[in-house]
């Protein structure tokens, strides 16, 4: 989801306190950005991504690419992104000073963008980033120079979630043996300790070439002021990977235990028909509401009236919607996956859980334990003080440069 783009600020309560201002920081302006890039001699990068932020299923891969560019673009950078076709998008715009261009399907997204970088239609480059989400561009093959991979996870598990038995098999082929052999010299931004280390595990990758920089949090994101009934807020795309029926199933066993307690589901996918059906089977639309995609101000309102931020997603690189709450005082309940570790510290800014089973106890416990809930909100809060989109920019094109991290 997109972060909020500004809205009035609510004042902080005496028990939590707004962390210190990182936003910023000097050390990663975009003076600084721009003469990184000027010092490796980068003044035009190629990006290479499935979607679009503005495709309807966009999420936090889309999000984190788009904040990154934006910010090298604001660093005198010029910045084009490839992806496939958005519906309703153009073909090609500017966004927040990058150029998008949009062309091709999900597949032929793939061979299409290959193409156009070896025929030059985007233009020179003086480095390419590649987006290896699920399905690899395999720019090591094909593409001479500065590169670099951002791999936010390894998707083994999701493969037959979202496809037949047959092409799940030739994704997870493709994915563990097939193609990282060609990535072994490339080097690969992940975005948390976890990942890199199932990155390490699954695919065999060179350590000394996987390089960890977290994603940041949009500065909007601030505190607010609870729901009176206690409100459960999940922000994702609507997908199998993210296993939102778990969640459902979940929240009907905790209204046995807080009976107004109540679940909203922010996010759009071709999932919601199952969800929907789900919903009917539960006879929860009193206490559920499915918002789909939903505008900044509607995002961050539901962050700050939030008691408790949940996902219950299968494979994460990091957890962003995660973060984007703790930066709103809102304390998480998790699957305890490769990236959601990172994203919240367990038993001090949120309560991960081991399978199912624990998700209703474990948001019983936050709901009803006032003190312990505000101990966790004010630890969110702190830790997210750490995260910067601006660091992040600048990086991720310190790996892109060979340069060390800041």
């Amino acid at each position: 989801m997109r972060g909020p783009e500004g809205g009035a600020i609510v004042p902080f309560d005496d028990e939590t306190q707004a962390p210190e201002e990182s936003v910023g920081d000097v050390r990663w302006s975009p003076t600084k950005i721009g003469d990184l890039a000027a010092d490796a001699g980068i003044g035009r990068i190629h990006v290479l991504a499935w979607r679009d932020l503005d495709d309807v299923e966009a999420g936090g891969s889309e999000l984190h690419a788009s904040a990154v560019a934006a910010r090298w673009a604001a660093a005198g950078i010029d910045v084009v992104m490839r992806t496939s076709h958005a519906a309703g998008s153009p073909p090609r715009a500017r966004r927040d000073g990058y150029e998008v261009v949009r062309h091709a399907g999900r597949y032929l997204i793939f061979p299409r963008a290959v193409a156009a970088e070896l025929l030059g239609r985007h233009g020179r480059r003086d480095a390419l980033v590649e987006i290896w989400n699920g399905v690899p561009f395999l720019s090591p093959l094909w593409a001479r120079g500065r590169r670099a991979t951002w791999l936010h996870h390894v998707h083994e598990d999701m493969w037959p979630m979202v496809l037949p038995p047959k092409l799940a098999r030739a994704g997870q082929l493709l994915e563990r043996r097939i193609a990282p052999p060609f990535y072994r010299r490339t080097p690969i931004v992940t975005l948390s300790e976890s990942s890199r280390s199932h990155i390490l595990d699954r695919l065999r990758l060179p350590a000394d070439n996987v390089h960890v920089v977290p994603p940041g949090i949009d500065p909007g994101f601030s505190p607010g002021t609870e729901a009176p009934e206690p409100t459960v807020v999940a922000v994702g795309r609507l997908m199998p990977s993210k296993d939102f029926p778990a969640l459902l199933d979940a929240m009907a066993a905790v209204r046995r235990k807080v009976p107004n307690a109540r679940l909203r589901i922010i996010g759009e996918g071709y999932e919601r028909p199952n969800l929907e059906r789900r919903l009917a089977e539960l006879d929860a639309a009193e206490w559920c509401t499915l918002e789909g995609r939903v505008a900044p101000e509607v995002l961050l309102e539901a962050y700050r009236s939030a008691w408790i931020v949940a996902s219950t997603s299968r494979a994460e690189g990091w957890g962003m919607t995660l973060t984007e709450a703790a930066a709103c005082a809102t304390p998480a309940v998790a699957t305890r996956i490769p990236g959601h570790t990172d994203a919240v510290a367990d038993n001090e800014t949120g309560i991960l859980v081991d399978c199912d089973d624990e998700l209703a106890p474990a948001i019983v416990r936050l709901l009803t334990d006032h003190d312990l809930r505000r101990r966790h909100a004010a630890a969110a809060l702190a830790r997210s003080a750490r995260f910067s989109w601006d660091r992040t920019a600048f990086d991720t094109l310190a790996v892109l440069a060979g340069q060390p991290l800041s």
